[in-house]
């Protein structure tokens, strides 16, 4: 049989794991060799896929984006030819990165699905010297996912999250910044960015009226100026849920394999929800088809 290594965490989301697992490996055991993994801190996800991933001819790891993004690093500091394919079992708050997989609901057709699933390549992008699945991120609202207490996302999930960005809407702070991608230089002040590989984050549709995908080498790169006022602010939260398009051309959007921000000062990042450390100049670079991570379609 096939090896196979299966990392959880019992912390992620509600701890909506605990007492779940015995269904998940009964599934997974049938059709692989199955060595149990699980996580006992910050980083030991990562420091795990990267030191015995290249025994194994699949990964699951069964947490939240937190916990697949911890993966996901690990697995980049090993030569591509060595990566395994990935099988993810979302149990997070959020579980933002799970949408694009189209993943079932139940948990044992989520096993199914990491246990036969086709794996599909998707791209992974470097910050600085940093990896990240899915979003780098700055501005208001971007720090929620690690500022919010774990208690509090414990009782309240997604709803923890919401309450946090009715408590900052009067925190919007411009960042002058020079952003270069493609040949192209674009200046401004911006509240809010993100240069991500997905189709949404928390609700925010990463580049309205047009199809993401997961493998073509580009990132979706969004940034949102200033609002002025209550209207103009009205307008970038329908621009952002994809109600109605930005006449007010407050969000900037655009494709790009690269691209680099230069900050007037330290801005605060965010990488798939975890922090990413303060920094006044970044470089982004797209890693094409780094992994391959199962789908359920």
């Amino acid at each position: 049989m096939k090896k196979l290594l299966f990392i959880y965490n019992l912390h992620a989301g509600n701890g909506s794991l605990r007492g779940r697992l015995s269904p998940i490996l009964d599934v997974l055991t049938r059709q692989w060799d199955v060595t149990v993994h699980p996580t006992r801190g910050v980083g030991d996800a990562t420091e795990t896929a990267r030191a015995r991933g290249g025994e194994f001819e699949r990964i699951v790891c069964a947490g939240g984006d937190g916990t697949l993004h911890e993966v996901i690093t690990g697995l980049m500091g090993l030569p591509r030819e060595q990566r395994p394919t990935v099988g993810y079992i979302p149990a997070g708050t959020t579980n933002d990165f799970a949408k694009n997989l189209s993943l079932p609901g139940k948990l044992e057709s989520l096993a199914e699905v990491v246990a036969q699933g086709r794996p599909r390549p998707v791209d992974v992008g470097q910050f600085n010297d940093q990896d990240f699945l899915y979003v780098a991120a700055f501005g208001v609202f971007t720090d929620l996912a690690y500022t919010t207490p774990q208690q509090a996302k414990h009782l309240l999930g997604h709803l923890a999250y919401v309450l946090g960005v009715v408590t900052r809407l009067g925190a919007f702070i411009p960042y002058p910044m020079t952003v270069i991608h493609d040949g192209k230089v674009l200046t401004g002040e911006f509240c809010l960015g993100f240069v991500s590989n997905t189709t949404s984050i928390a609700g925010i549709k990463c580049s309205p009226n047009q199809h993401i995908d997961l493998d073509d080498g580009l990132f979706e790169v969004m940034l949102v100026r200033q609002p002025k006022n209550i209207f103009q602010l009205q307008t970038i939260v329908k621009a952002l849920t994809n109600v109605e398009d930005d006449k007010d051309g407050l969000v900037t959007c655009f494709r790009a394999s690269q691209v680099r921000i230069v900050s007037d000062q330290d801005l605060a990042w965010t990488l798939d929800g975890e922090y990413g450390g303060d920094h006044r100049v970044v470089d982004i670079h797209n890693f094409h088809r780094a992994v391959h991570i199962v789908y359920g379609k």
